[in-house]
Formats: C-alpha cells, sequence, structure tokens
C-alpha cells in the first residue's frame, strides 16, 4: 500500500488513553509532530472490545473489529495504536480475516446489513514503538534528542500483548522483545534486564482478584527498583494504569515502598526531545519523575 513510506496512518489511541490516560495520547501526538509522522484520528471508530466482548460473543468482536479496519482502509491508511491489548485485539481479528476469507465474507454481510463498508483485508495494525524503530527508524529519533537521558537507568515493562503470540505480530514480539531497549537507548538512557519486563502487569485480572493484581504489578515494580531502575516505561495505556496508578495501593498491600515512577514510552522520548512537560501530561502522573531525572542533571522545562 506504500503508507509506511510516507508515514502516514489511522490512528487509534484506544479507549484508556481518550478518558484516563489522556497523556499517554497527547504525547504520542506530540512526538509525532515532531518526527514528521501524521496521525490521522478514526472518528467513526468504536472501542475494539478488549478482548471481554470477543469472549462474549466472538462474532460481535470481529465485526466490531472489521467495521473499525473498514474505516481505515478507506482511509488509505493502517492502523497505528498506543495500547497493548488493542493492538493484540486488532491482530488477532486481521490475522483471521486475512487468512479465513469465508470468515470475512460472513462478516462482511453483518457490515453490509448495517450499511458499512465491506473490509477487503488490506491494513495492517502496527504500535507506534514499531514504526519509530521500523519505519521511521532510530537514528531520526536519535536527531531530534535536545535534552539526553545520560545516565538515567530505565525499566523498559513491555507488557504481554504486544509479544504474544510472536507469530501473529510478525516476529516482532516473542520472549526477547527489543522495541522499548532500542528507544531507551536512541534518547540515551540506559534500558535495564528484569525478569518480568514481558510479563503480565495484571490488569485484565484487577476485578477477579485485586490482592493478587496488587502483588502481580507491584511486584513488578519492585523487581525493576531493585535491579536499579530510576523510571519505568510502558508502551500500553492499561499497563501504565496498572503500574502507575495503582503503585500506592500495591505498596501497601505488600507492605513495602516502591517509589517507581511510571509514564509512557512517548513521555520520556517527548522528555528528551525537549517537548514541555505540560503537553506532555506530566503532572497526570502518579509519581513524578522530574526528581529522578534531575538526580541525574536532567532538567525539563
Amino acid at each position: 500500500m506504500g503508507i509506511s513510506k510516507d508515514l502516514n496512518y489511522a490512528y487509534y489511541p484506544g479507549c484508556a488513553a481518550k478518558q484516563i490516560q489522556k497523556e499517554a495520547d497527547w504525547s504520542a501526538r506530540a512526538i509525532s509532530k515532531e518526527l514528521g509522522i501524521k496521525l490521522h484520528d478514526m472518528p467513526k471508530a468504536t472501542c475494539c472490545g478488549a478482548g471481554n466482548l470477543q469472549e462474549h460473543d466472538l462474532a460481535a468482536g470481529l465485526a466490531v473489529n472489521a467495521r473499525i479496519f473498514s474505516e481505515a482502509e478507506e482511509m488509505g491508511m493502517d492502523i497505528v495504536t498506543i495500547c497493548n491489548t488493542c493492538l493484540q485485539t486488532f491482530s488477532f481479528a486481521n490475522e483471521r480475516f486475512k487468512n479465513e476469507p469465508e470468515l470475512l465474507e460472513t462478516i462482511n454481510n453483518v457490515l453490509r446489513k448495517a450499511g458499512v463498508r465491506p473490509y477487503q483485508g488490506t491494513i495492517d495494525v502496527k504500535h507506534l514503538t514499531w514504526v519509530l524503530v521500523d519505519e521511521l527508524g532510530v537514528d531520526k529519533v536519535k536527531k531530534k534528542v535536545k535534552k539526553p537521558m545520560s545516565g538515567l537507568k530505565v525499566a523498559p515493562f513491555y507488557g504481554c500483548h504486544a509479544t504474544r503470540p510472536f507469530e501473529i505480530f510478525q516476529n516482532r514480539g516473542g520472549e526477547a522483545p527489543v522495541y522499548l531497549d532500542k528507544l531507551i537507548s536512541a534518547i540515551g538512557g540506559e534500558a535495564i534486564d528484569y525478569y518480568g519486563k514481558d510479563k503480565c502487569c495484571g490488569f485484565h485480572y484487577m476485578l477477579v482478584n485485586e490482592s493478587e493484581f496488587l502483588n502481580m504489578s507491584g511486584g513488578h515494580s519492585k523487581e525493576a527498583k531493585d535491579a536499579g531502575a530510576d523510571v519505568m516505561v510502558s508502551p500500553c495505556t492499561l499497563c501504565d494504569m496498572a503500574m502507575g496508578a495503582y503503585q500506592s495501593r500495591s505498596e501497601k498491600a505488600m507492605g513495602t515502598k516502591i517509589g517507581l515512577p511510571e509514564m509512557s514510552i512517548q513521555q520520556l522520548i517527548g522528555a528528551s526531545f525537549g517537548i514541555s512537560t505540560q503537553e506532555l501530561g506530566f503532572e497526570r502522573l502518579h509519581q513524578d519523575p522530574r526528581q529522578a531525572l534531575a538526580q541525574k542533571g536532567i532538567s525539563l522545562d
């Protein structure tokens, strides 16, 4: 389709970034503008279903996804998202549509009855981090850095919805993901390694067993902190909530202090570009990372 060559994408931030994690959306737009990546809004797009709709009614979930894909296809663009759960949900559906023509035709009949353009199966779904590394290139990211994150030890938290199964993600996932590590290095930081960086944050376990969720998410943060991390970054809005918004509750549940600032990867990239912390939504973070950065001699704004 030639979409990636001119860096135009149908932008799907996901429900969390539209409401609760607005700073993830703001920062994604800010760094994309700085890098010449054009994010085009999808005004007709709805929730992807997040896997929950699919478990309840698979046909309805597939139809919802096909409707969203059709809008992007009509725009002539691949979809880019900043939510791992949206990425996984879309990728699973798109894989089936591209390999099961009878299923696609069945779902398209549902779209036709609703007056929606049938999906032809021609688009791809990508994460913004994939675009930065594979399509834009880390060298171009490096060129925009005005405030290198020198000396900053950063814990990459990939989460599970963008890594497995790696076949669905065209070998961009797997047990040894690299995208966050490459971006952290590109802005001058040091990506630290720790066991839980590609494990589940526990978000979808929250309503089932809150205690277990708090120990799971808090455990990953504590492990990263103990490994020497100054801050943690994630490519997923739901992981942002689990590791950031719930960290204080995890501390109470675990009976220990964690104190690890967590933010989206695009916020840290934006800070290295010299974009204002207000534009990046730093004031919305539950643990302010500015002190940790200042201790490394990195002054923002």
